[in-house]
C-alpha cells in the first residue's frame, strides 16, 4: 500500500519521491500530519479510496493477528519453526515413521541409548505420553509418505529410517520413497504378512520384521526353554538390565585397528567387553569367533558388555 500511494501521489500530483513516500506513510500510520502541497481534486479522491483501503487491511491485519493469538496458532508456528531448526541441525540420526505401538518403543529403546531420533507423525496428540514428558522429542508434524515431509525430517542426513505403520502398502510406499532420496539409508520395516516382507525387500527395506512372528515364536519358546527367553529379555534390556550389544564394523574402526586379530585388538582389557559374534558380508554369523579372528572389508563385530563397558568401548574404537 505504501509502494501504490507514494506512484500514485508521483503521478497525480507530480510530488517528488520524498514527499510522496511521506504523505504514504502518514497516511498508512493514520498519523494525520498536514498535507505537504495542497492536493488538487483527482489527488484527493485518490487519498480517500486508499484511507478506506488501508483501513480494511489493517482491520484484516488486526482480525487475523488476533485470531493467531486467541486460537494458539501464532504458539503453535512459533514451536513448529523451532522445532524444524532443531531438526535441520540433526546429522547422523534415526526417522521414526508413525508413533504407535511399535514406534513408541523404537523411540524408548533409542533414548536409552543415546541414539538421536526424528519422529514422523500426523496425530501430534501421541506424543503427548507420561513416558517422555521430560524429554523433548523432535518431530516433523506430516505424512511420511511424502517427500516433502521425509525432506523436513533431514533423510539426506539421516543413516536409518523405521517405518512401522499399520498399513503395509504405507510402508512399501515411504521405503521406495525414501531409498529414491538417500540411496545409503538403512531402512527397517515392520510387515504384517510374509508377502509384503518379500515386497518391501525388493523395494530397498534393509530389513523386513513380523512382529506377529516373532511374538508367537517369543512364546512358544517360553513354552520349551524359559529360561533362555527370560535371559534374552534381560540382556536386550526388557527387564532393566545393565546390558548392552554394539557392532564393531569394519569401516568404522581406526586405521590403525582394521585388520588385527581380535587377541591383538585386546578389547577385553581395554573395555571389557567380550566378542560374542562374527557377521560376514553376506549376513552370516560364526558365533564365539577365536581369538585370530580378525574383520575384513564388509564384515563386523558383535560385542556385549555392560552399558560403561560399552560406553568404554566406543571411546576407544571412537565409534
Amino acid at each position: 500500500m505504501i509502494a501504490v500511494e507514494t506512484i500514485g501521489l508521483l503521478l497525480i500530483e507530480d510530488y517528488s519521491f520524498i514527499d510522496a513516500f511521506y504523505m504514504a506513510v502518514i497516511t498508512i500510520s493514520t498519523v494525520g500530519f498536514e498535507e505537504v502541497k495542497p492536493l488538487s481534486e483527482s489527488g484527493r479522491l485518490f487519498m480517500a479510496l486508499m484511507i478506506i483501503v488501508n483501513f480494511g487491511v489493517v482491520a484484516y491485519a488486526l482480525a487475523t493477528f488476533s485470531y493467531y493469538i486467541i486460537e494458539g496458532k501464532f504458539f503453535e508456528l512459533m514451536e513448529r519453526s523451532y522445532m524444524q531448526a532443531r531438526v535441520d541441525s540433526l546429522k547422523g540420526h534415526t526417522i521414526i515413521c508413525g508413533f504407535g505401538r511399535y514406534g513408541r518403543e523404537v523411540a524408548r529403546h533409542l533414548k536409552e541409548q543415546g541414539q538421536q531420533f526424528v519422529v514422523l507423525e500426523e496425530n501430534l496428540a501421541k506424543l503427548e505420553l507420561p513416558e517422555f514428558e521430560n524429554d523433548e522429542i523432535l518431530y516433523v508434524d506430516g505424512d511420511a509418505t511424502q517427500d516433502e515431509v521425509l525432506k523436513e525430517a533431514g533423510i539426506d542426513r539421516a543413516v536409518a529410517l523405521i517405518t512401522s505403520l499399520n498399513d503395509d502398502s504405507d510402508n512399501l510406499f515411504i521405503v521406495l520413497s525414501a531409498k529414491e532420496l538417500n540411496p545409503k539409508l538403512r531402512i527397517i520395516s515392520s510387515a504384517h504378512s510374509k508377502r509384503s516382507r518379500q515386497k518391501l525387500m525388493r523395494a530397498g527395506a534393509s530389513n523386513v520384521i513380523l512382529p506377529e512372528q516373532i511374538g508367537g515364536f517369543y512364546m512358544a519358546t517360553l513354552i520349551s526353554k524359559p529360561g533362555a527367553v527370560e535371559f534374552f529379555s534381560y540382556v536386550t534390556n526388557e527387564l532393566d538390565s545393565d546390558i548392552g550389544f554394539e557392532e564393531i564394523r569394519y569401516d568404522q574402526m581406526p586405521e590403525e585397528m582394521r585388520g588385527k586379530s581380535i587377541h591383538n585388538m585386546n578389547l577385553r582389557e581395554k573395555a571389557g567387553v567380550n566378542i560374542i559374534g562374527h557377521r560376514y558380508g553376506q549376513g552370516q554369523y560364526s558365533i564365539n569367533p577365536g581369538p585370530s579372528a580378525a574383520l575384513k572389508p564388509g564384515e563386523s563385530f558383535i560385542a556385549v558388555g555392560s552399558q560403561p563397558q560399552i560406553l568404554a568401548l566406543r571411546n576407544y574404537l571412537n565409534l
